[in-house]
């Protein structure tokens, strides 16, 4: 077997620290009760060698690499099906998976956030994530109120998950090294089977509040919901960074009621 050729244009930069690969695994937590786990651009499979020593789940690998799935297919000929050739962010969860699930990966720097917002839409089967990131994007999901990195991607991924920033990784860990340093992190479901607000409004009142992150809420919620409506609630006095989850779930249910 020839190796796969990173690709540039797939965001390819395949890990080749077999320490860090296992560190990545032995972060789920199957106890959760997930029967299966779907590793997302397997690459090599590095992280998939760890994986398929786990008897308490099932592996399913996704690759939209036309040479990765021909490599991976020879390599693990066991797989049968749960070799997937595809697109994670099309895929289609029902045509593989039940009801509780993890997903895993080294994943493609240039569509992280949109591998995020995929596993947000599949919450209520996806329990566990663990994955590799820019490190930067890393901390982006596990920023605080009020922090810098605070952000609309940290609420929404802290609304229904518990995140965790695991561990740094080097560029020197990859072929090809990224320009970046990487990170680690854990999501693990939380308690909310739903948001005890009307989600959708929540989604807007969030986007609304960071997309002019400077402004206080009153001037930047104006489009959702107009200033003659507000009342004095002293968090529209506020800037999204400031507020938590709490606040803003807080928010849209005076908003909905106004």
């Amino acid at each position: 077997m020839s190796n796969v050729r990173a690709k540039k244009h797939l965001g390819q930069h395949f890990l080749n620290d077999k320490n860090a690969a296992q560190r990545i695994v032995e972060a789920l937590s199957p106890s959760l009760g997930f029967k299966h786990v779907l590793e997302v651009g397997p690459g090599m499979g590095v992280l998939s060698d760890f994986l398929l020593q786990h008897e308490e789940y099932q592996t399913y690998l996704i690759d939209v690499d036309d040479e990765s799935i021909t490599f991976l297919a020879d390599k693990y000929s066991q797989l049968g099906d749960r070799l997937i050739h595809g697109d994670f962010l099309a895929l289609d969860f029902n045509l593989y998976f039940g009801d509780k699930m993890a997903v895993i990966g080294n994943f493609p720097y240039n569509i992280s956030s949109q591998i995020l917002f995929k596993i947000l839409e599949e919450r209520n089967r996806v329990v566990q994530m663990v994955g590799m990131f820019q490190k930067e994007v890393a901390e982006r999901c596990v920023a605080k109120p009020g922090s810098k990195e605070y952000g609309i991607l940290s609420v929404f991924l802290q609304a229904y998950y518990d995140v965790e920033y695991l561990f740094t990784v080097k560029a020197g860990a990859f072929n090809p090294p990224p320009k970046v340093l990487s990170g680690v992190m854990r999501m693990t479901r939380n308690s909310r089977t739903v948001l005890d607000c009307d989600e959708k409004l929540f989604w807007r009142v969030v986007k609304a509040g960071f997309n002019q992150r400077r402004k206080t809420l009153r001037n930047s919620l104006s489009g959702v919901i107009p200033k003659d409506k507000m009342s004095d609630n002293p968090l529209y006095e506020l800037r999204a960074e400031r507020l938590s989850v709490e606040n803003f779930v807080q928010l849209t249910n005076e908003i909905t009621n106004a």
